[in-house]
């Protein structure tokens, strides 16, 4: 699996990482669901409301709710979170379980959703110290993108200037100060969880490490920027 995948590719890759966080997903507790994710202001429950939200709302649909909100990207996240989450932790897991197979999503490359499956599946994962990484292929795939633009997270400009370079895959890319680490943390640490930046290694960690959001990783994947 490249970076330069067909769309077809990339869904199926997006389904097979939802399958996998479902699996997850399963034996939480309450507490768990109610804990705080990397994703801000976030539980864990609502990361997967968000999730199964992204899963459901088509570009009509989308703009429509920017429209709605006057291009306030977090009220409009936070009534289509409140739309997809149920009326408990197993309703809200059932939810995204319908929506694995989907491929509806918001205008923008197929690429930028992919990751936000990625990205906040790390976001609720790691809070929870379950362990499974996503597929190394999949993460290069998003990696790669990241590097090209400023999209649903500014991950070209968090990596302006440095050498990023995978110890576990093949993504590498820039020049400058390196930067290496595993795909999952060059990744996470380009959308914003600082979280990240503590397993990476290389003398451009300190401008990473500056660029990243703040700790409690509050910099959200919202969508594409009109």
């Amino acid at each position: 699996m490249s970076d330069a995948l067909s769309r077809k590719a990339l869904w199926s890759a997006a389904h097979a990482e939802r399958a996998s966080l479902a699996e997850d997903l399963a034996e939480l507790t309450e507490a768990q669901w109610a804990r705080r994710s990397l994703c801000g202001r976030w539980t864990i429950e609502e990361v997967v409301a968000h999730l199964t939200a992204a899963a459901n709302v088509g570009a009509v649909r989308w703009f429509a709710s920017v429209l709605g909100a006057r291009f306030d990207f977090d009220l409009h996240n936070d009534r289509r979170l409140a739309e997809y989450r149920g009326a408990g932790p197993a309703q809200t897991l059932e939810r995204f379980r319908r929506s694995i197979t989907n491929s509806t999503s918001a205008p923008g490359p197929t690429a930028a959703w992919l990751g936000e499956v990625i990205v906040h599946a790390q976001d609720i994962r790691r809070p929870l110290g379950l362990p499974r990484t996503p597929a190394v292929e999949a993460l290069t795939a998003v990696a790669h993108f990241y590097t090209r633009r400023d999209f649903t997270v500014e991950s070209r400009s968090t990596i302006k200037g440095l050498r990023l370079e995978a110890t576990d895959g093949p993504f590498a890319s820039g020049e400058g100060p390196l930067v290496s680490g595993t795909t999952v943390a060059l990744t996470m640490a380009m959308a914003g969880r600082r979280d990240y930046c503590d397993d990476l290694t290389g003398p451009g960690v300190p401008t990473i490490l500056a660029r990243c959001g703040n700790s409690t990783g509050e910099q959200q994947v919202r969508g594409p920027r009109p």
